[in-house]
């Protein structure tokens, strides 16, 4: 019986998230884990997160931050060891699971053909920060929305048919930013590279130092920041 998370096969993992930066910061020790062990992780993200405003970067114009994140997010994905990234550029802070979003969604699922496909949660409302971000939530929804029922389903886009997109199904879903897990990995051994990955997204970050001690403080409970352990935690729904 496979362990969550250890396939026998090489899977290809396709992660599908609002903005750069939220494959790092919401399961990038797990990513890095998949892509050490072999398997193939593309990105697909919604948004270039070109209001990704703070106060070291407020003089950079919106196309222009638009730009520097491709470029930010392309350098932790090499970090993490992703093989691709791809970006469907909507408007940052204005994603809606539309049929319009949920039909791109499709396309890419459609396209890459994913067995195991990593999204987050649409009903993450509230976290230990704040509230969510609602692309978070809307990027969830539009791609829960897409693998059931369009992605494998003909009916769904004919128009996606005529592009040569046969129906695809992937094997896993794997739902991060989770109130409601159901496996938690033990990434301890990649936290570092998760950390790498995360200082790439320089327009971001005001104080390197200070997320990386945020970052490392995330250690279980049972665990402490002298002798750490780290988890990532999803929910996991498979088909098939």
């Amino acid at each position: 019986m496979e362990t969550p998370g250890s396939w026998d096969t090489p899977q290809r993992i396709l992660v599908i998230l609002a903005h750069p930066d939220d494959p790092e910061f919401f399961c990038g020790a797990t990513l890095a884990r998949w892509a050490q062990a072999g398997h193939e992780i593309t990105y697909f993200l919604l948004t270039c997160g070109d209001k990704g405003r703070n106060d070291h970067n407020r003089h950079i114009p919106g196309d222009e931050l638009c730009a520097l994140r491709h470029t930010e997010q392309r350098a932790a994905a090499q970090v993490i060891g992703a093989r691709e990234v791809y970006f469907l550029d909507k408007q940052d802070g204005y994603l809606i699971p539309d049929l319009e979003l949920r039909r791109e969604i499709t396309r890419a699922i459609r396209r890459f053909k994913p067995t195991t496909l990593v999204t987050c949660d649409p009903q993450f409302l509230f976290s230990p920060f704040g509230i969510n971000h609602p692309d978070h939530r809307a990027a969830g929804q539009a791609t829960l929305d897409a693998v059931f029922p369009a992605a494998g389903n003909e009916l769904y886009f004919p128009e996606l048919l005529a592009e040569g997109l046969a129906p695809h199904m992937p094997k896993e879903v794997w739902v991060s930013l989770t109130a409601q897990p159901s496996v938690s990995l033990d990434v301890t051994d990649f936290w570092e590279m998760k950390i790498r990955a995360l200082k790439e997204h320089k327009s971001q970050i005001g104080d390197p130092a200070k997320l990386e001690e945020r970052i490392r403080s995330r250690h279980t409970e049972d665990s402490s920041l002298e002798n750490p352990r780290y988890e990532e935690k999803f929910r996991v729904i498979k088909y098939g």
